[in-house]
């Protein structure tokens, strides 16, 4: 089921400013491309079929990204609720690889509702309109369990372990990163994309694909800023800690506070900020050296 690779990067000719003088050369920029998730299920026993979201993504990993997409909004909660997931072969040929039907098994029961809010996210912003915390409750969402706990400097060596993984950010500069890790600092995956979103989305998806949908044992660590859409997802997959190369916003603040997620920002090799939580991060140094922090 994991989708297939697409271009990720384009090539292009670029002039390049350097002290005034012109140089005609080439470049990689970080593709972008709208997708359309269409969702199939059956409904009184009659199949139903409705276009769901449209986001502006980049290429690759667009079955993660339809999968963790709809788990985020709690329309599918495990990886046998999903039948099937391909690209629309009635799509429009030039659009036939932007267009991903996920076909859900018959049985599985969501709020219908849900889906005419008519999804439209951008590279930027997430989903318009999100839910209220108050709305979290009606999803079933409760406050993740306490238990998990990581050393400190773990938490410091994450940044630069996830700028190592981002492999089309060294050729584009131009992608967000979203990676999972465990308590020792072990990479378990990571996805860029250039909505900070969608990378969640893919590596969620991944895990749902793969068979874990629960994430309670793992760290969230995000190249950008901390929004309330990222933390929903993490919310919706029981992730414990949410760590950010950039600051949290009020409302995201707000909502690892309400479901007990430990909440770190401006993180950096030298330290971070604790907004929520501060009880998992453990003072003192965990498995790794400061050499291998800074590798």
């Amino acid at each position: 089921m994991p989708s297939p690779q697409r271009q990720s990067q384009v090539e292009r000719q670029i002039t390049r400013f350097r002290l005034g003088e012109p140089v005609d050369t080439l470049d990689h920029v970080a593709a972008e491309e709208p997708m359309e998730i269409r969702l199939i299920w059956e409904e009184d026993g009659q199949p139903q079929s409705k276009s769901i979201a449209i986001t502006m993504r980049t290429p690759g990993d667009d079955f993660e990204l339809a999968a963790g997409f709809l788990f985020g909004e709690s329309v599918i909660r495990h990886r046998h609720d999903i039948v099937d997931i391909a690209y629309c072969a009635d799509a429009d040929r030039d659009q036939e690889f932007n267009t991903v039907s996920v076909t859900l098994r018959p049985g599985v029961v969501f709020e219908t509702a849900r889906l005419e809010r008519n999804f439209y996210t951008t590279s930027s912003c997430g989903v318009c309109g999100k839910a209220t915390l108050d709305a979290l409750d009606l999803q079933g969402c409760r406050a993740v369990p306490s238990g998990f706990a990581l050393q400190e400097d773990i938490l410091r060596s994450l940044p630069a372990r996830l700028r190592q993984s981002q492999m089309v950010f060294e050729s584009t500069g131009g992608l967000h990163a979203a990676g999972l890790f465990t308590a020792e600092g072990s990479l378990l995956g990571v996805k860029e994309d250039v909505g900070r979103h969608n990378a969640v989305d893919k590596l969620i998806g991944a895990q749902l694909i793969a068979g874990k949908a629960r994430l309670d044992d793992t760290i969230l660590m995000l190249s950008g800023r901390a929004s309330f859409e990222l933390l929903q997802k993490a919310l919706v997959a029981g992730i414990p800690v949410v760590a950010a190369v950039g600051a949290p916003s009020s409302l995201a603040v707000q909502l690892a506070e309400t479901y007990n997620i430990t909440l770190a920002g401006f993180v950096r090799e030298t330290g971070f900020n604790v907004y929520t939580g501060r009880e998992r991060i453990l003072a003192g140094r965990g498995i790794l050296s400061r050499a291998e922090i800074t590798v």
